[in-house]
């Protein structure tokens, strides 16, 4: 393993070094006109260098290699895209010592020093040291007029530390830099802040955080179920069974979420039929096995198995789907008679081991699944794109 890692290190750092002594020789040549002393000058250390990658001694070897690749105009490029190669593949540390050792050249432009000071805020960041990053980070926005680079950065870094008031204030900001709406981010981190102050028992504060997250994103539906449930809370379940019918509007790809408290809050108004109303017209203009195993559980609840069997039926004819094939022999066994039970148990056992375990959100950016709702994909970090798994093993 060792030498597979050296001989790695070795085919990456190679073309550093030839072209660190590209540079270097072609200095020497152009200040000297006695060419046998120039390579003689250069010879040691680069060879040096070469010895140490091949002793696999890639610490050392990279010392050598920056010193001889002097900064000045025309090498700063040249240790900007060897730091970001290095942090590309993990070597942090180096990276950092790379855009460090730039930083602290005098020679360099303003332009180049911003440069380098970008660079090494994203080695920061690599390494978890966030502090430090935004540090970086704000100093650009003070020195440079591109600022939305540096903006979209500290976004990303407000969001790891959870501070969502200074995440929402760079957002806005970066709306007036860009031109681009960020409604729709902005709301999930005033919904952040609202469950925050329903974990605090701040219920007030989180009615208003939800109101101003609907203003900025009207089509947010993580809004309307914290909605929803405060409502709940509170005994106000007209209130709340109008925040979750409107999750049908904003994306009806999250109705999954909300249908069993929807149901819930039905009971409490003594409005089964109208929760029964309800289920039956968005099975029929809405896509999802949900609403119409909701709709079976409340037939069969009446006692009526043969209507719950006959709407899941009437779906797996539209819409094959494994999570309405495990509940139609749920329903079957329980109304079938000792020669048949055996048959449909054994199929019943089938479409269990199928469901067991299975995902049942996806990202559709990166394609990340799992089994629980994440507002922001803890792969890609991006907000409001995990949703349910639609087909045969989804909704």
């Amino acid at each position: 393993m060792l030498a597979e890692t050296g001989t790695g290190l070795f085919w990456f750092l190679l073309p550093v070094a030839a072209l660190s002594g590209w540079f270097a020789a072609r200095r020497h040549y152009g200040e000297r006109d006695g060419r046998s002393s120039a390579a003689g000058s250069l010879a040691p250390d680069y060879f040096r260098g070469l010895n140490y990658l091949l002793d696999e001694q890639p610490d050392k070897a990279i010392e050598v290699f920056i010193n001889l690749l002097d900064v000045d105009g025309e090498t700063v490029e040249m240790h900007l895209a060897v730091g970001n190669l290095f942090r590309r593949k993990g070597e942090v540390d180096r990276a950092i010592r790379i855009h460090q050792n730039l930083i602290a050249k005098r020679s360099l432009s303003h332009e180049q020093r911003c440069d380098a000071l970008r660079e090494l805020a994203m080695d920061y960041m690599r390494s978890g040291l966030l502090d430090r990053a935004e540090s970086l980070f704000r100093e650009l926005l003070e020195q440079r007029t591109d600022s939305e680079p540096a903006l979209r950065q500290l976004v990303q870094i407000y969001q790891q530390e959870q501070d969502w008031d200074k995440a929402i204030e760079v957002c806005r900001r970066l709306e007036g830099e860009s031109r681009e709406s960020l409604g729709k981010t902005i709301a999930h981190f005033l919904c952040e802040k609202a469950e925050q102050a329903c974990g605090e028992n701040d219920f007030a504060r989180a009615r208003e955080l939800v109101c101003e997250a609907l203003r900025s994103d009207a089509s947010c539906v993580r809004a309307s179920l914290i909605e929803g449930r405060l409502a709940m809370r509170e005994d106000r379940y007209e209130a709340a069974i109008s925040a979750f019918q409107r999750i049908a509007s904003q994306d009806p790809a999250f109705l999954p979420e909300a249908i069993s408290t929807l149901v819930a809050c039905y009971r409490h108004c003594d409005r089964v039929d109208d929760a029964r109303t309800y289920l039956e017209e968005i099975s029929r203009t809405h896509v999802g096995i949900t609403p119409v195993l909701a709709l079976a559980a409340l037939a069969a609840e009446a006692g009526d198995l043969d209507a719950a069997m006959r709407y899941i039926s009437e779906e797996l004819r539209r819409r094959p789907s494994v999570r309405g094939l495990d509940r139609f022999l749920q329903y079957a066994l329980a109304t079938a008679g000792v020669p048949a039970r055996d048959n449909l148990n054994l199929i019943k056992g089938f479409t269990s081991q199928l469901l067991e375990g299975r995902a049942a959100y996806r990202c559709a950016v990166c394609g990340f699944t799992g089994r629980s709702l994440h507002w922001q994909c803890p792969s890609c970090k991006s907000w409001n794109t995990v949703k349910p798994i639609q087909g045969i093993e989804g909704e």
